[in-house]
């Protein structure tokens, strides 16, 4: 399903490098579910955003389905992001300004969906949120601040799901409430999912595990 190839970043840091990810390389299946544990500074975060096409690798190479997307330009990478990718953040991204319902439907609008209301609902009502949908972020919870943002990423239902953090700015029961619900949305629509977390606990609920430290993948389990 995707592929990581060699990936590293070094960048410059007050005239000397500075290495953040050194020689990454794995490969995930369609419908996997896989964790990247890491101490905060181990490189992450960086390595999630290059698998998304957000930042750019000094070295290697990311192929999404046998696409490799920095051989794509910047416009490309972004239609791409928007036919085959969801996105999690750990402080949801949430447009304060929309409804639940709106800001579930924006991705579907930009893309040229129709009947967006109708699928934004749909998916809101799974999460839980169909008694939400008018209300906007800054009344909402933290859980269900995250909720909007995993149906948000879920509706444009894309083959590949990444999550940094998704859990980190919650308490640990909404925590477990929003994996359970995340993992559940990855069985049932076999969308991959790989998700950035320093919580051992969560991590064990995947599929798999990967580790990072100071930029180097050190075990694959």
């Amino acid at each position: 399903m995707i592929s990581v190839s060699h990936v590293s970043k070094v960048v410059g840091e007050a005239g000397s490098p500075l290495a953040i990810l050194r020689d990454i390389d794995f490969s995930v299946n369609a419908g996997e579910s896989v964790a990247i544990l890491g101490a905060s500074g181990s490189g992450k975060s960086t390595l999630l955003s290059i698998m998304a096409g957000l930042d750019t690798p000094t070295e290697g190479q990311v192929s999404l389905a046998g696409q490799k997307i920095f051989e794509m330009t910047e416009d490309q990478r972004a239609a791409w992001r928007g036919q085959k990718l969801g996105f999690v953040f750990q402080n949801f991204q949430l447009m304060g300004h929309l409804t639940a319902l709106e800001n579930v439907m924006l991705p579907l609008e930009l893309s040229g969906v129709k009947d967006a209301a109708k699928l934004a609902k749909e998916i809101l009502s799974q999460v839980g949120l169909a008694e939400r949908l008018k209300h906007f972020p800054k009344v909402l919870s933290g859980g269900e601040q995250q909720r909007v943002a995993l149906a948000r990423a879920f509706v444009v239902q894309p083959q590949l799901l990444l999550a940094d953090e998704p859990t980190g700015s919650l308490d640990a029961q909404t925590g477990e409430s929003i994996m359970d619900l995340m993992l559940s949305m990855n069985q049932a629509r076999g969308t991959t999912l790989i998700l950035v977390t320093h919580d051992h606990k969560l991590a064990l609920r995947c599929d798999r595990t990967l580790t990072l430290q100071a930029g180097q993948l050190i075990s694959q389990g």
